[in-house]
């Protein structure tokens, strides 16, 4: 069954063609459920993890027109629920088959990637706004608000997250998903009580935050250490969704306050990231550069406090 179009047509991963056919070694999987599958039962793990994945999805079509018109905040709760519903479809391979849902997972990230250019957009004028406004007076030099804005203002296209939902591979996205959730590949657990099931799952995941957590305390300052965080603040949302379907409410908060630690740590190293561009902006403008500096400082002292705190 095809999910592109004719031959020739233009796809936003730089190739050229038709889409691949959903033979599950294309971007977009087969989801099809064995002939004569029983119903899931009430209470099942098959109907707690379906259900989720349901809301996750009318989430995304959901939030689809909003995106387009660039309403505040949906391009990142768009990505919110493309990474709960990636999350699920990895953390919850007792329930489904993971090989086959592979690609479907592969393609939400390429989704939650596309929209995430976007939101680091937002990020970063959120927070560098919030560190100019820290300075004293005397320490500001130059149109640093404006300097500011001109770096994050977005496109007048309307940025990757509308490009991406114009594609071609966007539209397979959405019929692979449709698909998914009218024929998930179900295995034997998912017509096990709910209970025990999603909670194994949640142990291995929490456990996988915890051999991340261990590596980035032992990784030397630099990079590699803020990569390391980063992976960690990945393992982190999949244990904290995990936590969520398992209806553990105290587990689910405690993982959540670790995720945003992390994620303030992410949005710190993205601001640092991109400071010596701006202040290269201004000098370049004829601008004084000083009061960068003094903002890169102050993010690297936050950063060692979120550190600290974790």
């Amino acid at each position: 069954m095809a999910v592109g179009g004719a031959s020739g047509t233009e796809r936003t991963d730089g190739a050229t063609g038709p889409l691949p056919e959903m033979t599950g070694t294309g971007p977009v999987a087969a989801v099809r459920r064995p002939a004569g599958d029983p119903e899931l039962p009430a209470g099942s793990a098959g109907e707690r993890v379906l259900e989720h994945l349901g809301r996750q999805v009318r989430l995304i079509t959901g939030l689809d027109a909003a995106v387009r018109r660039r309403e505040p905040d949906s391009v990142h709760r768009m990505r919110v629920a493309t990474r709960r519903l990636r999350g699920t479809l990895r953390s919850q391979w007792a329930v489904l088959d993971r090989r086959r849902t592979r690609a479907v997972a592969d393609e939400l990230r390429w989704l939650a990637g596309e929209l995430g250019t976007d939101r680091d957009r937002e990020v970063l004028a959120e927070r560098l706004g919030e560190r100019v406004a820290e300075l004293p007076g005397e320490l500001r030099r130059g149109p640093l608000e404006r300097r500011v804005a001109a770096y994050t203002a977005p496109p007048p296209s309307g940025g990757a997250a509308v490009r991406a939902l114009e594609s071609e591979r966007y539209r397979a996205l959405r019929d692979a998903l449709a698909h998914l959730l009218a024929a998930p590949p179900l295995r034997a657990d998912a017509h096990a009580p709910a209970g025990p099931v999603l909670a194994a799952a949640l142990r291995r995941d929490v456990r996988r935050l915890e051999r991340r957590l261990a590596a980035a305390r032992r990784t030397p300052p630099g990079r590699e250490r803020d990569i390391a965080w980063h992976r960690a603040r990945k393992a982190a949302k999949r244990a904290r969704y995990a936590a969520e379907i398992a209806g553990r409410e105290k587990r689910a908060a405690k993982l959540r306050r670790v995720q945003r630690i992390l994620g303030r740590h992410q949005d710190s190293v993205l601001v640092r990231a991109a400071l010596p561009g701006i202040a290269e902006a201004a000098e370049a403008a004829g601008e004084p550069s000083f009061s960068y500096g003094l903002l890169y400082g102050r993010e690297r002292e936050l950063a060692e406090g979120y550190e600290r705190e974790l």
